[in-house]
């Protein structure tokens, strides 16, 4: 699965998500859904705003954890 740890790159550069919003151009109502590990996809522009306005790389932002083998059984 896919991590978003957008909440973590947020804390460490001390922005709120109203700011964040506004300055990637997004409805704090979808900064939300990224936030909270709900959406299901992400524009590349989104991201490159996200980087830009976070100073971070995608890398920082989304982060892959491999399933467990159980999981994947049931």
């Amino acid at each position: 699965m896919i991590q978003v740890n957008l909440d973590v790159c947020m804390a460490k550069k001390h922005i709120s998500a109203g700011t964040l919003a506004a300055k990637v151009d997004i409805t704090p109502a979808n900064l939300s859904i990224l936030k909270n590990n709900k959406a299901r996809a992400i524009r590349f522009s989104t991201l490159e705003a996200l980087c830009r306005e976070l100073d971070c790389q995608p890398g920082d932002i989304l982060e892959y954890i491999p399933e467990k083998e159980e999981e994947n059984d049931e």
